[in-house]
């Protein structure tokens, strides 16, 4: 399973550590990178993450996700 997530407030690279470690510990996840320029991560699990579980995660650390589409 692949998915890219849209997330607003990431302005440094501090920010860019915060959002991959915060995804990088949802269950089963196994690969994220994360794009400043972009204003997006991408990240790869071996099972389904929920939209919801990824949400909460780049909330608690600050940030909004302002959408998640399988890529």
């Amino acid at each position: 399973m692949k998915k890219k997530v849209s997330i607003e407030g990431m302005s440094c690279g501090h920010c860019v550590n915060h959002v991959r470690e915060a995804l990088g510990e949802l269950k089963g996840v196994t690969n994220v990178e994360v794009s400043l320029e972009g204003k997006y991560a991408t990240l790869e699990a071996s099972e389904n993450v929920s939209d919801e579980a990824i949400k909460a995660a780049v909330d608690e650390v600050g940030y909004e996700v302002v959408d998640v589409q399988e890529a």
